[in-house]
C-alpha cells in the first residue's frame, strides 16, 4: 500500500507550530506533498522540518515569506525535478517533482487569481503554460499522482456556496474550463471524486466568520491521477480534526508497489 498526502500548510513554520509534524508521524504516509511553505530552506534548520525516516526535498521562492513546496519521501527517488524553465512557475517555487520506478509524485502550488485582476491575470497565464508540461507528462512510460493546491473549484458539490461564487475566482468558468480540459482531453483523473461523491467534502475555509465551524468551504486541494492508476486507488479522506492551516490535508492510498524504504 503506497499512502500519499497533500497539503497547503500556509506557511510551514505556522503548521509545525500547530502540531502538523505530530500529526504526520501517526500517518504512515509513503510521500507527502506540501504546499506554500513560505520560507527558505535556510530558515527550516530545526530537525523537524526532516522529519525521521524521510528523505526532505524543498523549492523555495526566491521571494522571502512566499509560495514554495516540498515534498517528503520514505524511499529516496531516482530523479528530482524542481524547474520547468519559465517564471513565475521557477522563481515562486511552484512545482516539484520526485521519480520512483514506474511511478512520479507532483507537488504543485497554482497562484490565486482572488485578490486582484493581475493576480487573476497571472493564475490564468500560468494554467496556459503548464498545460502542454501536463500534455507530455501523458506520453511518458509511467502514471502520475499530480497533488496541488489548484485554487479552483471544479463542479457545485465542490464548494458550499456556489452560487454566489459563479462571478469570483476560485469558480469562474474558465477556471474550472481549464480543469476540464485536463480530465476531459488530457485523461487525468480526479482521485478523491473517484473513490467519494459524498457533499460537504471541502479543504479550504476562509479565516472569517465562522466558515470552519460551520463547514462552508471550498474543495481546492487534489490528487489528479493517470488513468492507470484508477484501479489502484483504494481509499481518500480529509482531515479536520486539528486545524493546522487554512487548508486540510488529503490523504489517499495506493495498492501501488514501491521499492522498500531506505534506498
Amino acid at each position: 500500500m503506497m499512502r500519499v498526502i497533500t497539503i497547503n500548510v500556509n506557511g510551514i513554520r505556522a503548521a509545525a507550530r500547530k502540531g502538523f509534524f505530530d500529526w504526520l508521524e501517526t500517518q504512515n504516509a509513503d510521500v507527502v506533498c506540501i504546499q506554500e511553505t513560505k520560507a527558505q530552506e535556510h530558515q527550516l534548520d530545526d530537525e523537524i522540518f526532516c522529519p525521521n525516516g524521510y528523505h526532505c526535498y524543498y523549492n523555495d521562492a526566491q521571494r522571502k515569506g512566499y509560495s514554495g513546496t516540498a515534498i517528503y519521501s520514505r524511499i529516496k527517488p531516482q530523479k528530482i525535478t524542481s524547474s520547468l524553465g519559465w517564471d513565475p512557475c521557477d522563481s515562486e517555487g511552484r512545482y516539484l517533482q520526485v521519480d520512483f520506478p514506474g511511478i512520479s509524485v507532483v507537488s504543485m502550488y497554482v497562484p490565486s487569481g482572488s485578490s486582484s485582476d493581475e493576480a487573476l491575470a497571472k493564475k490564468l497565464d500560468f494554467h496556459k503554460r503548464i498545460y502542454p508540461h501536463f500534455k507530455s507528462l501523458r506520453r511518458k512510460r509511467r502514471e502520475f499522482i499530480l497533488c496541488a493546491d489548484w485554487n479552483t473549484c471544479h463542479k457545485p458539490i465542490d464548494l458550499k456556496n456556489w452560487k454566489a461564487n459563479q462571478k469570483n475566482s476560485g469558480f469562474l468558468p474558465v477556471e474550472r474550463a481549464w480543469l476540464d480540459s485536463l480530465f476531459d482531453e488530457l485523461g487525468y483523473v480526479d482521485g478523491f471524486r473517484l473513490l467519494n461523491q459524498d457533499e460537504g467534502e471541502y479543504t479550504w475555509w476562509s479565516n472569517r466568520g465562522r466558515a470552519w465551524d460551520n463547514n462552508v468551504g471550498w474543495r481546492l486541494d487534489y490528487h489528479l491521477l493517470t488513468p492507470g492508476l484508477t484501479p489502484h486507488a483504494k481509499a481518500v479522506s480529509v482531515y479536520r480534526d486539528e486545524r493546522f492551516s487554512d487548508h486540510a490535508p488529503v490523504s489517499m492510498d495506493f495498492d501501488w508497489p514501491l521499492p522498500e524504504a531506505g534506498g
